[in-house]
């Protein structure tokens, strides 16, 4: 199973980062570049335990889509979304946060193992945990930048 792991401080209250991270509308705002919309489940508003998403987003030039339940959750400290259908044998990505002073330390950590066996370890290794780390990175700085500003 492949991991990455990334860590960003937001200079922001830690309730207002929590917030934003399971946001629907802001994920769809934050993730415009591959299109990603929610297309059922919980479409709007704040995720909450138990409840699930379906995503359809334009990732590797194909449309695909991914149903997610949240799994875990304890409002502002973490919470824990999972793959319940989608093109992964799995993912499981905690979203982990930690009040430092005036600012929030969030912390992803994304699980994903491809199908296709070794064929799909190789594929991984190669370019997909690269692709989806930069997928993240992008998410998190606009997530930052927004969490900052006055908006």
């Amino acid at each position: 199973m492949a991991k990455i792991y990334l860590e960003t401080l937001i200079n922001a209250d830690i309730q207002k980062v929590f917030d934003l991270s399971r946001n629907i509308d802001f994920h769809q705002e934050s993730t415009a570049k591959t299109n990603e919309k929610a297309i059922a489940g919980k479409m709007s508003g704040l995720i909450e335990l138990g409840e699930t998403v379906t995503w359809r987003a334009k990732h590797l030039g194909f449309y695909q889509t991914l149903t997610t339940k949240i799994t875990q959750m304890e409002s502002p400290i973490m919470f824990t979304d999972a793959m319940v259908k989608g093109a992964f044998k799995s993912m499981k990505h905690q979203h982990i946060f930690e009040q430092k002073d005036d600012k929030t330390l969030m912390t992803d950590i994304f699980e994903f193992e491809s199908p296709f066996g070794i064929l799909g370890k190789i594929f991984n290794q190669i370019f997909l945990t690269n692709y989806l780390k930069g997928f993240l990175l992008e998410r998190n700085r606009i997530m930052k930048e927004f969490a900052e500003s006055s908006r």
